[in-house]
């Protein structure tokens, strides 16, 4: 079963930004510019800035246009029934606009062809906004986080682990049961680097975070190799556990978030992605989020994502159910 990149692999590029930001770049970035000075400032304009520059400004028709998944609960899918589809809801009401999607499954080429995408025959982009990035993400300017959340561990109650309310306690079991269990874990993400440091990686059931196929999605770990009894504790993003595990009619599941660690980055600030350049736009959007924390921590909690506060402890938020319904991904 390969659960491709999808809502996952958001954080794995996180990861990837932050190797990427320790490579010695300045040097490259200083020859270049001291080529391209003496020809004009016009001359640093990037294809995507002169297009831009021809576009109209956002919003200039009162539409909200969304870059976004198709099938990829909890996050999104085309009926509307993730978080990040009410999260776009509520700006949209807030703007007084009409919302619009552009849909391509989160893969290679996302941010080609929805938010640097041009609509043809017409004056704006294909979309003006993408949530659900890592802040710092490389390929759009990200407004301020609007939630932080982390890794988490899943399993299934009556199987000898209900006393794990933390990470630590599952290092805790008796070490016959501990070596008995089937660890399902994504290639690449955080929780590899804590199994390998706490040798359990033997015990490791690896699956693929990215493939070409559109129906897949993360919350198959949980929903179809949990479930089956495949694997004995799945190591997810939180967000993707604490919803499959509220919707999971086969087990009642357990989720245990992990803390932040100095070692292992489990946790991830989530921003949205605008276009370079727009900074009025990108205020705008900064300036919607703020205003909206209560309700977006509410939505968010509707769907069981784990939210940390900025000491990096779980916050407890009162729920709302999540509007329009909906466990499981579009087939």
């Amino acid at each position: 079963m390969s659960a491709g990149r999808r809502g996952l692999g958001r954080y794995a590029w996180a990861r990837a930004i932050g190797r990427a930001s320790r490579r010695p770049r300045r040097g490259v970035l200083a020859i270049a510019a001291s080529l391209l000075l003496p020809l004009g400032a016009a001359t640093l304009l990037s294809p995507l800035q002169v297009i831009a520059q021809q576009a109209e400004p956002v919003g200039e028709d009162k539409v909200l246009r969304v870059c976004a998944d198709p099938n990829n609960l909890p996050f999104s899918n085309r009926a509307g029934e993730g978080y990040e589809n009410k999260i776009a809801e509520l700006l949209a009401h807030e703007l007084g606009w009409t919302l619009e999607y552009t849909w391509f499954p989160q893969r290679m080429g996302f941010i080609r062809n929805t938010l640097r995408g041009r609509e043809p025959n017409a004056l704006h982009f294909k979309c003006d906004l993408v949530l659900g990035v890592p802040v710092g993400f490389e390929l759009a300017a990200t407004t301020k986080p609007y939630y932080r959340s982390t890794y988490a561990l899943v399993y299934p109650k009556g199987k000898g682990l209900d006393g794990v309310k933390t990470p630590e306690d599952l290092l805790a079991l008796d070490p016959q049961k501990l070596r008995s269990l089937k660890l399902g874990v994504f290639d690449q993400t955080p929780p590899v680097d804590w199994l390998l440091k706490h040798h359990l990686f033997d015990q490791a059931v690896s699956y693929q975070r990215q493939s070409g196929d559109p129906e897949r999605y993360p919350g198959e770990l949980i929903d179809k190799e949990l479930a089956a009894g495949k694997i004995d504790v799945a190591f997810i993003w939180g967000p993707i556990a604490g919803y499959f595990a509220r919707h999971a009619s086969a087990a009642n599941l357990v989720v245990v978030p992990f803390k932040p660690d100095p070692q292992i980055q489990f946790d991830y600030r989530i921003a949205m992605g605008v276009r370079f350049g727009e900074r009025a736009w990108k205020d705008r959007i900064e300036g919607l989020l703020e205003a909206n924390r209560p309700g977006i921590q509410t939505i968010l909690a509707g769907y069981g994502v784990p939210q940390l506060d900025d000491e990096g402890r779980i916050m407890d938020i009162a729920t709302d159910p999540p509007r329009g319904g909906g466990s499981r991904p579009d087939k």
